[in-house]
């Protein structure tokens, strides 16, 4: 799996980044990590034994017409690519979860996978308020353009510290 990075990206490192970063309607991309045979069958061996995923003679007479990375493997991809390059080093306090996490496209080995980020809402705590919540609508992209995963992340930021 090799990665690097491609796209737009805040005016604010990652290592500096508190939630009044995170500006709704702006978009960001990151990418690309390409996806070998090997990391499917390893990835799939351990976590998703499918024949889709593990056997590529079954997985040819399969519904897809040859081997496909895990949908689980596709959201790791971009696990990384988001927690590499969206998620503040230093405000990030949790997830509470993800919503709407759908498949799209199958992953095919050789393909080169890229996030594009649109940060949905950003609202403070009601209750705390040295936070706030962020909703973020993510798309993995193919190496096509080819949408493949699209979810929303929700995650607890801290704001920046004032400075007196």
């Amino acid at each position: 799996m090799s990665t690097s990075a491609i796209g737009q990206d805040f005016n604010t490192p990652v290592g500096e980044r508190y939630f009044e970063d995170y500006v709704p309607g702006v978009s960001y991309v990151y990418g690309s990590i390409t996806v070998s045979e090997e990391d499917i069958l390893r990835f799939a061996g351990e976590f998703d034994p499918q024949d889709i995923h593990v056997d590529p003679e079954a997985a040819e007479r399969g519904p897809f017409k040859g081997l496909i990375a895990s949908g689980w493997h596709t959201a790791s991809v971009m696990m990384r690519l988001y927690a590499d390059h969206f998620v503040s080093t230093v405000a990030s306090l949790a997830s509470p979860g993800v919503d709407e996490l759908r498949w799209t496209r199958p992953v095919r080995p050789g393909d080169s996978l890229s996030i594009r980020t649109t940060v949905r809402s950003a609202r403070p705590s009601r209750s705390k308020p040295d936070r706030g919540i962020i909703h973020t609508d993510i798309e993995v992209l193919n190496q096509d353009g080819e949408t493949v995963l699209t979810m929303t992340a929700m995650n607890l930021m801290r704001c920046r510290p004032r400075t007196v």
